[in-house]
């Protein structure tokens, strides 16, 4: 084994490999690229959608989107992807935080396109519902919407907040429309009257 050298993976050159990675534009193939597991990186995304390397907040946005680009979850587990390496990553609720939205139409037709903090657009729909965990003990919703290939963005508060407010009730459920879906957030009946 002497003469071997065991490289750690570095936001660096994680950074490096992605930007070569990254032609044109959209988001790299990150699905299609099966790398080595290069091992785990001091890199985590806090539930408020704050990346830190190290204990630090990454504080260059432009940083911030490349890593997400190249972002992948892979069973419960996430790694940042690019041709050459895979690292693992800790996130502590979702990859993303959905920070607006805008609305178009109503009713059936009405639909919601949500905006990262990262910068990506989702309408949900189909391919990108929307769903509500609420914590068992507080009843406290945390909705979500799936922004690409199993990440998710949980909405944020005052986004959450304006949901409410266009919600309707359809099947006995309260909940939203968009993309000709309905996505029930809490059940008719639950809701206080008046």
């Amino acid at each position: 084994m002497s003469g071997q050298n065991i490289v750690k993976p570095s936001a660096d050159g994680i950074a490096a490999s992605a930007k070569a990675a990254q032609k044109g534009k959209g988001l790299p193939p990150v699905h299609l690229w099966n790398p080595p597991f290069c091992g785990d990186l001091d890199m985590r995304i806090a539930r408020d959608g704050t990346w830190f390397y190290l204990g630090t907040p990454i504080g260059r946005p432009e940083l911030v989107r490349l890593f997400s680009t190249i972002l992948r979850k892979d069973g419960d587990k996430y790694f940042l992807v690019t041709p050459v390496e895979k690292v693992g990553i800790t996130v502590d609720d979702a990859p993303f935080v959905a920070v607006d939205f805008e609305a178009a139409g109503q009713g059936r037709d009405q639909t919601l396109t949500f905006i990262t903090n990262v910068g990506d657009r989702a309408t949900a729909g189909p391919d990108h519902p929307i769903r509500v965990i609420r914590d068992p003990e507080t009843g406290e919703p945390s909705p979500y919407v799936l922004i690409r290939a199993n990440l998710e963005a949980l909405i944020d508060r005052k986004s959450f907040y304006r949901l409410v407010e266009i919600g309707s009730h359809h099947d006995g459920w309260f909940g939203l429309w968009s993309g000709g879906e309905f996505f029930g957030m809490i059940p008719s009946a639950e809701l206080p009257e008046g």
